[in-house]
């Protein structure tokens, strides 16, 4: 799995949120993205899943211009090739929990209450299956939202802000589920935080700025 990403820009209006942002990550890389707020981290996120436009440069995953792809064809990479943990879980509420996880292999027709079970072991959560997600602590919530990004094995993990809700201890502990389920699985991260202690996991730190990145 490889990211490229050359030149990228993206502007609302006459206001630029970025420009000559260049990056590359590699098979099984962790690469932390850190900058001021504001700055347009979790939109450059979404730009390399796809989720955004961009107005100048390029993103291609496995050697694919994402801009050379409709919008069905970006969608089938996301639930083919990409997981992303969002900073507010984004867990559907009248699903219980071990459907929220199988979720992306129903999407691609491959549905598998053990591998859901297997993952819902892996990040601490055996057992939690049958429960809503209103019964669960934001710590729980963000490990569901781990284990539902990595059900279906995606080469390529973003994570946004993962720890940015939680207390240091649960941040501990979420950062330690989200490290050992990328290695097993030997995933490219991407990690857009402000946590100091996230960033310092990381193979690489990048500082993003509104004229580009660089290294920490």
């Amino acid at each position: 799995m490889s990211l490229v990403v050359r030149q990228l820009a993206k502007r609302y209006g006459e206001s630029v949120v970025f420009r000559n942002v260049s990056l590359e990550v590699g098979a099984g890389e962790f690469v932390a993205i850190v900058g001021e707020s504001g700055v347009g981290k979790s939109t450059l996120l979404n730009c390399l899943a796809g989720l955004d436009t961009w107005d100048e440069g390029s993103v291609a995953v496995d050697g694919v211009d994402l801009a050379t792809l409709d919008d069905e064809a970006r969608a089938l990479l996301r639930r083919r090739r990409i997981g992303f943990v969002f900073q507010a879980f984004h867990v559907l509420p009248h699903l219980d929990v071990a459907q929220n996880v199988g979720l992306p292999l129903m999407l691609l027709g491959q549905p598998d209450p053990v591998r859901v079970e297997r993952m819902l072991d892996a990040v601490g959560l055996a057992g939690l299956g049958p429960r809503l997600p209103q019964q669960l602590s934001g710590g729980q919530l963000q490990r569901v939202a781990i284990a539902r990004a990595l059900v279906h094995q995606p080469a390529f993990l973003l994570a946004d802000e993962p720890t940015g809700n939680l207390d240091p201890a649960t941040a501990l502990r979420v950062m330690d589920v989200l490290l050992a389920q990328t290695r097993e699985h030997r995933a490219s991260l991407v990690l857009v935080t402000h946590s100091v202690a996230a960033a310092a996991r990381a193979d690489r730190v990048l500082h993003l700025t509104s004229e580009g990145i660089r290294p920490d």
